[in-house]
């Protein structure tokens, strides 16, 4: 399926530069993370209304084209800055390139999932969304391999053209299924029109949206949690760039391979049978578990495959496994019940700003209980109680009043017939 061939060279893309901002990360420690997420929150409030203006006056296939070609210059544009990154420092550079980043996996998956919920409808997402997922997975398994190879033979920046030339190749395979599209039902691929702060709007108006974006900020305060805890364990155990960058893409490729064992198994068995409420909830019971592991292990390691394996180390895999693996899909399958306005705006609005704003929220939390005197403990217990109030929210989630029915909830002049894609 070409949709899958698209999302394996987007997360391929976006994976081979993940360690590189992460090494930045992992080198000044958590203390300098708040600047890097308030960096980033402010970048998404002035990127989303430029977003929602794009989608209300350019057709589909000029907002894909300009959108990724966009961030693909910008790849290319930051080679020369990581040649320098000795002189330049891994704060200066990591704000910048953090923060770019960010915006760059929000605005671009997000923008892909808005696209995939606008050519299939709610039957067939539920069967196919988690085997686009499996492509894109492999995708985010590949992207580590491919960095881990080459990071030690190349360096740093010459990754960064690798991740231009896959997403160039996404970018033409998206287009190649927008042609298809518009030569079988030309009204979908009409700007959608509407104001640039629709999404805004759709977020008050919908309890759906309101639904996902505190189950959205719940899952991701434990994720961000994760990779908070994480970021202090690498700084102190872990001292060069190279070495932060070969750990952080191990730990990339075992969470994305946990998640592509989901798809292939349990995810798409739940979507088929149970609907997308299942499939919400678990990976939120699973966070739970994680969490109090956590809590009362603390560094105790475990031994797996012969390996001694850190508890923060299966929290950050374990989390982020069951995001990617089964919440994603489910997630995404529930936007193709809703009108096309809310799948692009509204979906956008909740997945960069209010997502950024929440990390903003739950880092500046942890900086804070931990000047309080707040260990390891006390923070990954907090971090349970917000996992299983996720829970009950992922359920009310996916049975929204405003949610259309199960099966095919558009028009064929809306939804297209897109087997082949």
């Amino acid at each position: 399926m070409t949709s899958a061939f698209a999302f394996f060279f987007v997360l391929t893309a976006y994976y081979i530069v993940r360690p590189v901002r992460d090494q930045l990360g992992g080198a000044v420690g958590s203390s300098q993370l708040p600047m890097f997420y308030a960096a980033t929150f402010v970048a998404m409030l002035l990127l989303t209304p430029v977003f929602g203006s794009l989608v209300a006056r350019f057709e589909r296939r000029r907002l894909l084209g300009w959108s990724y070609s966009f961030f693909v210059a910008c790849l290319l544009a930051f080679i020369p800055v990581f040649m320098v990154q000795d002189r330049l420092g891994a704060r200066a550079i990591g704000v910048v390139f953090y923060v770019w980043v960010s915006v760059f996996n929000l605005f671009v998956v997000s923008l892909f999932w808005s696209f995939m919920a606008d050519i299939f409808d709610n039957r067939r997402a539920r069967e196919i969304f988690p085997l686009i997922a499996v492509g894109g997975m492999g995708g985010a398994i590949f992207g580590p391999m491919l960095t881990s190879t080459l990071v030690g033979i190349v360096g740093v920046a010459p990754l960064l053209l690798v991740s231009a030339v896959m997403l160039t190749i996404a970018t033409l395979l998206l287009l190649r299924i927008s042609v298809q599209q518009r030569a079988q039902h030309e009204n979908v691929e009409a700007p959608i029109g509407g104001s640039a702060w629709a999404g805004a709007k759709e977020f008050f108006s919908r309890p759906f949206l309101r639904y996902m974006t505190i189950l959205m900020l719940l899952g991701d305060g434990v994720g961000t949690l994760a990779y908070t805890l994480m970021a202090d364990y690498v700084k102190a155990h872990i001292s060069t760039a190279v070495a932060r960058t070969d750990f952080y893409t191990h730990i990339d490729w075992a969470a994305n391979t946990l998640g592509v064992l989901l798809q292939l198994t349990l995810s798409r068995q739940l979507l088929v049978r149970r609907g997308a409420v299942w499939a919400l909830v678990l990976p939120q019971v699973v966070n739970f578990v994680l969490l109090v592991m956590v809590t009362f292990g603390g560094h105790i390691q475990l031994r797996l495959l012969g390996y001694g394996v850190p508890l923060l180390v299966l929290l950050m895999v374990g989390t982020r496994g069951f995001m990617f693996g089964m919440t994603a899909p489910a997630s995404n399958a529930l936007y193709t019940r809703v009108p096309r306005e809310t799948r692009y705006k509204g979906k956008n609005f909740v997945e960069t700003l209010v997502w950024r704003f929440g990390d903003l929220v739950v880092i500046s939390g942890v900086s804070g209980l931990g000047k309080l005197g707040i260990g390891l403990n006390g923070i990954t217990l907090i971090g349970a109680s917000a996992a299983a109030i996720a829970a009950w929210v992922a359920r009310r989630a996916a049975t929204s009043p405003d949610l259309a029915p199960e099966g095919n909830t558009r028009s064929s002049q809306e939804v297209g017939a897109v087997t082949r894609s």
